[in-house]
């Protein structure tokens, strides 16, 4: 009899951290510094609030390491909230992850790799043309298909492209830290925001918590991941650690070599860094790092997303499919096609502007599935008290509810900031959306449990 085919163990630690580091530093860390700024009105807060979000990010990788050693199969996540709040629960979250999170989110940062990439060869770039539209499908087709190929692809990428946006933010802390600028800081004026210091922190605070969302991508891809019961809480938490680091640093230099008022109304603040001591084509420097690190998150919507919808479609709750293995190269490509497809379909539907306002909408209804998530651990420690438990989290329930209020910071600012408020109609609607096709197709399934097919026994390629 033929062995069914199955998702391979191929991934070690190192490609699992990079995972947690490539799904969390994206472009952010090149746009959010200046935003924080301005809304801060004060250098010393918007230092505050990158301290306070690196911590509520800890908190939450903390959280997660406990589900990680408890659910070791690929679509931990979803499993995770089906077990907590019904199968209900764990069909919203996939479904609006799946189809519209990550597919819009891919979009933005195929735009965003092939914006940077013309400027960076042209000197020039032209949002929303053409050539920056067939760009950013080319690059959309060619990482679907590097994943569907084999996930030591996909997982080589995102190893070399986190190393690369890594080694940048260190080279920009570097040149902070040890070259003095070619010429005097220009002084420009910090306008100071209304509001008390607490309620301005508050507002930095927002973007911050954005700029440091994406752990839970490890969760996605367990099932791919040797001894995951102890390499997704050590990715977990390692990652996010790293990651606080290098954002502390790198805000501390683009202080220091621009100063915080040049920080708040410039639109490129990474290479107006670098061009206070190298002046000669710094932009176009830092547009090619910019890409750089797109690429690495647009590579990340196909590595680790499809695994939730697999791992859904695995226990019965969605079109089956979606839970097949390739039988040569050992990945979901269904998943992953059905993800590329849909983004393919946004990018020239929708454009730029029109993906940016509907994936606004919906991050808001993920933080929300985030809060639920947190909640998750004290959920099963009441109904599944004598589930394996390899990692603990510290300080059980303060460290838990200490991020669940966290992450109702990031619901609350949402509804604060009227354009925010106003997209979330997009996530509320696609929420119904999502009721209606599991009530339509998927009510009163058994949930299957089926037994992880992950190669466990058989030899393992180590990658990392």
């Amino acid at each position: 009899m033929a062995e069914r085919p199955h998702l391979d163990r191929v991934l070690g630690p190192v490609s699992a951290t990079c995972i947690v580091i490539g799904a969390i530093i994206g472009v952010g860390i090149f746009l959010s510094p200046g935003k924080v700024v301005r809304l801060t009105g004060e250098p010393g807060l918007a230092m505050w609030a990158w301290i306070i979000g690196g911590a509520i990010a800890m908190l939450g990788a903390l959280t997660f390491a406990e589900l990680g050693g408890m659910y070791t199969r690929s679509g931990a996540h979803y499993a995770a909230l089906r077990d907590s709040y019904g199968p209900l629960g764990g069909f919203l979250y996939v479904f609006c992850n799946s189809t519209a999170i990550q597919c819009g989110g891919a979009v933005i940062m195929s735009l965003v790799c092939a914006n940077n990439l013309c400027f960076m060869l042209d000197g020039a770039s032209d949002p929303g043309s053409m050539k920056a539209i067939l760009i950013a499908s080319a690059l959309i087709v060619a990482l679907s298909v590097n994943n569907i190929v084999g996930v030591r692809f996909g997982a080589t990428i995102q190893n070399v492209t986190v190393f690369s946006k890594v080694l940048t933010l260190v080279g920009i802390i570097v040149i902070a830290a040890f070259f003095e600028p070619s010429s005097p800081a220009p002084v420009v004026p910090l306008a100071k925001p209304e509001g008390s210091p607490a309620l301005l922190l508050f507002a930095g605070l927002i973007p911050v918590l954005f700029a440091f969302g994406g752990w839970q991508h490890a969760l996605w891809i367990g099932g791919e991941i040797r001894d995951p019961k102890r390499n997704i809480p050590f990715a977990l938490i390692g990652g996010v650690g790293i990651v606080i680091v290098v954002y502390l640093l790198a805000n501390w230099a683009y202080l220091h070599l621009l100063g915080a008022g040049a920080m708040a109304i410039t639109k490129t603040i990474a290479a107006d860094a670098v061009g206070r001591v190298v002046p000669e084509n710094a932009a176009r420097m830092v547009a090619g790092l910019v890409a750089v690190s797109a690429f690495g998150v647009l590579n990340a919507s196909y590595l680790s997303s499809p695994r939730l919808l697999y791992g859904m479609a695995r226990d019965g709750r969605f079109f089956s499919p979606f839970a097949k293995v390739h039988a040569r190269f050992h990945t979901p490509y269904w998943s992953i096609t059905l993800i590329a497809g849909l983004g393919l379909v946004m990018l020239w539907l929708a454009k730029e502007n029109g993906v940016d306002f509907m994936l606004t909408g919906v991050v808001m209804v993920e933080a929300i599935f985030m809060l639920l998530t947190g909640l998750a651990v004290i959920v099963l420690r009441s109904r599944r008290p004598d589930a394996e438990r390899p990692v603990r989290v510290l300080l059980y329930p303060v460290v838990p509810v200490l991020f669940v209020v966290g992450e109702c910071l990031v619901v609350i600012g949402s509804f604060l900031d009227e354009p925010t408020r106003n997209a979330a109609w997009i996530g509320i609607v696609w929420l119904v959306v999502a009721a209606v096709v599991y009530f339509v197709f998927f009510r009163g399934r058994p949930s299957l449990n089926a037994l992880e097919e992950t190669g466990d026994g058989r030899r393992e390629t180590r990658i990392g």
